[in-house]
């Protein structure tokens, strides 16, 4: 069998009745505005960590829908606030990673 390069990898499906979403619940009741978030993108185009980093909200928000832990991802923010300010939807995105930080403990 000849090699190109390539290999066939594992689906990247997830089963949503087996996702453990304990934590995105617990969010939804104590800080409701990350319903309110429409992924726009506002908040991932100013963030300053985002370049080196990879650091988004809006990818903190969707793995936390998909029940994954995104414990790495909020280290690496530098709660400096630029995403509140050009958030649309006037979400407190530095209140809603702290309170997201309170839901691991």
């Amino acid at each position: 069998m000849a090699d190109f390069g390539f290999k066939l990898s594992k689906s990247s499906t997830l089963d949503l009745d087996k996702v453990d979403l304990k934590v995105y619940n617990l969010l939804c009741k104590t800080d409701p505005d990350i319903k309110t978030c429409m992924a726009c993108g506002s908040c991932s185009a100013t963030c300053t960590a985002a370049p080196f980093s990879g650091m988004s909200m809006r990818k903190v928000i969707l793995a936390l829908q998909r029940g994954q832990d995104v414990r790495p991802m909020l280290g690496k923010c530098m709660l400096c606030g630029k995403c509140t300010m050009v958030c649309p939807r006037a979400i407190n995105t530095r209140h809603l990673i702290l309170s997201i930080c309170k839901c691991y403990d």
